[in-house]
């Protein structure tokens, strides 16, 4: 599980610089349209969300309370994505994957095995 909560850090960080430059021309689109949507300050959001989660999913990959926290951190930017999708489709997918990479690390937080050292002394 350690392993998958890196890969799932790694590709948040990638992800943030995609999601950003992406929001960023949505809220330029959305400014030029007068549309009064504010799906491309919902996509900051949740880019920055992901920046944090991605970082504590790797810093705290050992640690039971950081990675939940990791993964509320993804649930709260997926909430805000969906809650501020408006007609550009591609923040609802950005969330979505948020939420996926929610449940998996919540999900494989709570059922990991702790390993136990043997430390007996010869």
């Amino acid at each position: 599980m350690k392993t998958t909560k890196l890969v799932i850090g790694i590709v948040s960080i990638v992800l943030f610089a995609i999601i950003t430059f992406q929001s960023c021309a949505v809220g330029l689109g959305n400014a030029i349209i007068d549309n009064g949507e504010v799906s491309g300050s919902g996509g900051i959001i949740l880019a920055f969300s992901m920046l944090i989660a991605g970082i504590l999913a790797i810093a705290c990959r050992k640690s039971k309370p950081g990675s939940i926290v990791a993964g509320a951190f993804y649930a709260f930017g997926g909430l805000i994505g969906i809650c501020n999708a408006g007609t550009f489709s591609d923040l609802k997918i950005w969330s979505i994957l948020s939420f996926i990479f929610a449940a998996v690390i919540i999900i494989g937080s709570i059922f990991s095995k702790k390993h136990s050292v043997n430390t007996e002394s010869k």
